[in-house]
C-alpha cells in the first residue's frame, strides 16, 4: 500500500510529495522544482539513493578558509 504526503522540500522550500511503500519500507521524497530526490529505509533511516542538484559549495568554501 502507498501512501502521499504533501511536505516541504528540505532543499528549496517548495512543496514536494513524500510516498511510503509499507511493503518495502521504503520513503520517497520528490522534488519537482529543485529536482530533488532522497530514497531512505524507514526502518533503519539509512538513505538508500540522493540526489540534490541545488545545494549550494559556498558552506564548504567557507569552512575551508577557516
Amino acid at each position: 500500500m502507498k501512501t502521499f504526503q504533501r511536505v516541504r522540500c528540505p532543499n528549496c522550500g517548495s512543496y514536494c510529495k513524500r510516498d511510503a511503500v509499507k511493503a518495502t519500507s521504503l520513503l520517497r521524497t520528490e522534488c519537482g522544482s529543485c529536482d530533488y530526490l532522497m530514497i531512505l529505509c524507514e526502518e533503519t533511516g539509512r538513505v538508500i539513493e540522493s540526489y540534490a542538484p541545488g545545494l549550494e559549495f559556498n558552506a564548504l568554501k567557507i569552512s575551508r578558509r577557516r
